[in-house]
């Protein structure tokens, strides 16, 4: 039995030691070495400080610059409605008209009732003069004339009572004459004056009657679309009730929510680029209106940007906004072909002893080829442009800037 197992061993040390005879080298007897990876050629870019802009970001919504609820002023049917939904209007453009005809015929009736009171104060019946003299009213110089003949009558009577010819009956008769005159008299300078109260009453009335005519028409208040129509043809209206609403589009209200903590960063005059779901395009404009306080409930800041509409921006949409508080803000950056991402993880490849090294990074603002650097960069230190493929440790040269950057098939950055 010791034997057979001393034999079995034999033979197993006999195996071993001939595949391991198998992987000796035939060259010399010496081991043959991996072989090492290509040198690649590369371009390689310096890390800049450069200006760029410090943003605060926030949302909001777009609202239309001016909106009007339009009614009529006085009550009536309507007559007609020449706009409908989405009808561009201007300034002053008729867009409703109540029937006119009863108001017309208050106009006529304050015409005919200014032109009595005129005549009763001697005026021409038509004019837009209503100035008089107290002396020039006819009723007046009638109860004048008596006056003055009462007056010279008086006189005359105590001259011959004087001289002792006139009784003393005369006396009291050209007296109480001249009494009854001057009384008349004042009497008819009153009426005068109430007449010429009169008139001006009655020009007033003309020309609230011609108001009430010229409100039977529902004018544009300003520049804008119709977004409502509210009431049709041939309803009854009060006056108030609503016809119309009409908005103003261009340029829009972007009003925006800021947080508390960057509120401190925002002024009135600054840019605000803002885009919408579904656009692409960049809107521009700048803050106008800031709210004097902090909201409570939500702890954010309210202001409002004015951006011009070509078209494509409507009342109510949302919005996502950059707010610009600082433009030549300065920063670290790298071009954006030097910056590669693997599994969410940011990447640069440097060059460090005539090979590539990676290194995580961070980034933060982005410009049209350029990106900032926030960590693991400093100034002056150079990056490999294009480095897809790279593994740390190969070994790479420097390329010419005009020579371009070879880009191996099948290779990754890992």
């Amino acid at each position: 039995m010791h034997l057979a197992l001393l034999r079995g061993l034999t033979v197993g040390l006999g195996t071993i030691l001939l595949l391991g005879g198998c992987d000796q080298p035939t060259d010399g007897g010496r081991p043959s070495a991996a072989a090492p990876p290509p040198t690649r050629p590369v371009r390689l870019s310096t890390v800049t400080n450069r200006p760029m802009e410090r943003t605060v970001v926030a949302t909001g919504s777009f609202l239309a610059r001016e909106q009007s609820v339009l009614s009529a002023k006085v009550p009536g049917r309507l007559q007609r409605v020449t706009v409908d939904i989405g009808s561009v209007v201007k300034t002053g453009d008729l867009l409703a008209q109540v029937e006119p005809r009863d108001y017309e015929l208050r106009v006529q009736e304050a015409e005919a009732a200014l032109s009595q009171a005129r005549a009763e104060l001697g005026l021409p019946l038509t004019g837009d003069d209503d100035q008089v003299a107290l002396e020039e009213v006819s009723a007046v110089r009638q109860v004048k004339a008596v006056l003055d003949e009462a007056t010279r009558n008086r006189e005359r009577v105590r001259q011959l009572s004087e001289s002792g010819i006139a009784s003393a009956a005369e006396s009291d008769s050209v007296e109480a004459t001249f009494a009854v005159a001057k009384s008349r008299y004042d009497a008819a300078l009153d009426q005068a004056r109430t007449r010429i109260a009169a008139l001006g009453q009655r020009r007033v009335e003309l020309e609230v009657a011609r108001k009430q005519l010229s409100d039977t028409g529902v004018k544009a208040p300003f520049d804008g679309v119709v977004q409502q129509r509210v009431a049709g043809v041939g309803e009854y209206v009060a006056a108030g009730v609503p016809i119309l609403r009409l908005v103003a589009t261009d340029p829009l209200r972007l009003r925006l929510e800021v947080p508390e903590r960057d509120a401190p960063l925002v002024q009135a005059g600054q840019r605000v680029l803002a885009t919408t779901e579904g656009d692409p395009r960049v809107h521009e404009g700048r803050i106008a209106r800031m709210s004097p306080a902090i909201t409570e409930s939500n702890r954010m800041l309210i202001v409002e940007a004015d951006l011009p509409n070509s078209g494509a921006l409507r009342p109510g949409l949302f919005a996502r906004a950059r707010i610009v508080v600082d433009p030549d803000e300065p920063g670290l950056s790298i071009p954006d072909n030097a910056l590669v991402t693997f599994a969410g993880i940011e990447k640069i490849v440097t060059v460090k002893d005539g090979k590539a090294l990676e290194r995580t990074v961070t980034t933060g603002r982005r410009g049209p080829d350029w990106i900032e650097v926030l960590s693991g960069l400093t100034a002056g230190e150079e990056v490999i442009l294009d480095p897809a493929g790279l593994r740390t440790g190969q070994p790479v040269s420097r390329l010419s800037a005009d020579t371009p950057t070879p880009s191996p098939a099948g290779e990754s950055a890992g």
